[in-house]
């Protein structure tokens, strides 16, 4: 029999396990700064980061049927820097995503142009970069080139609960601006990448913060994606985002104009 007195000692020694992660847990505003800080202009060289590439895994859950989509494949981004300064809505950002499965898709931009290649389709879809942000038609995922303005972008808050069974950060954001693609957007964030920002003075390379984001529609929809295998700062080259249109594929336009074959 446990006498009354060990069964006190147990009880507060388990709580206290059970509760470690949260006693030492960041401050939120540390969390933010994690999020944000590797992907500004005036972050100082050695704690920016420049490009990264990564496998992912996708799972898109449609409300209206009840069904969850399957997919993965691997994203390379790159951030431009012109002499260090970036423009005032961000550096020009370049970016593959090859969707392996459960079909073949490519979307690639070069920093001007966007190409969504659907072979199933045998199709080309081709966007003037800008006029589709300013549309407000990019993807929902399209914050993942855009890390450096979050706290600009959304209203960021703790989720609950704040921390995951591995001491990782949760955060939810929801946008400053009505958006008919975004109702709120859940970010899991690297508890090694706190730690580091929190030591920057002895941490020998930049730490990609981000394990994994969950994007919630005003339909109910969601969108998860999962990175691992992830390479920081390894020279990416320009040539990556390329694309050049297969013969025999449709372009098509935004404006509805359609040209090759």
């Amino acid at each position: 029999m446990i006498k009354k007195g060990v069964f006190i000692a147990l009880s507060l020694a388990i709580g206290l396990a059970v509760t470690a992660p949260y006693a030492w847990a960041a401050a939120l505003s540390d969390v933010v700064n994690t999020l944000e800080t590797p992907f500004q202009a005036e972050t100082a060289a050695e704690y920016r980061i420049l490009d990264y590439s990564a496998d992912f895994s996708q799972e898109s859950k449609i409300a209206s049927l009840d069904r969850l989509q399957r997919a993965n494949g691997r994203v390379e981004v790159v951030f431009g820097y012109r002499g260090g300064q970036a423009k005032p809505t961000g550096p020009e950002v370049k970016f593959r995503w090859q969707y392996d499965s459960p079909t073949t898709q490519e979307i690639v931009s070069d920093g001007k142009t966007m190409w969504v290649y659907l072979p199933e389709n045998n199709q080309v879809i081709e966007s003037n970069l800008e006029r589709v942000n300013q549309a407000d038609q990019s993807d929902p995922m399209a914050f993942l080139t855009g890390l450096g303005n979050l706290s600009r972008d959304f209203s960021i808050s703790w989720a609950m609960p704040q921390q995951d069974t591995d001491g990782n950060y949760v955060l939810q954001m929801t946008p400053r601006q009505s958006s008919s693609l975004v109702d709120k957007l859940v970010i899991v964030v690297d508890r090694h990448a706190v730690e580091s920002f929190q030591n920057r003075g002895k941490a020998k390379r930049p730490w990609f913060p981000i394990l994994s984001t969950t994007v919630y529609d005003p339909n109910g929809n969601s969108t998860v994606i999962q990175f691992s295998n992830l390479r920081v700062n390894h020279g990416i080259p320009d040539t990556v985002f390329d694309f050049i249109v297969p013969e025999g594929v449709q372009v098509v336009r935004p404006t509805g104009e359609k040209t090759g074959f």
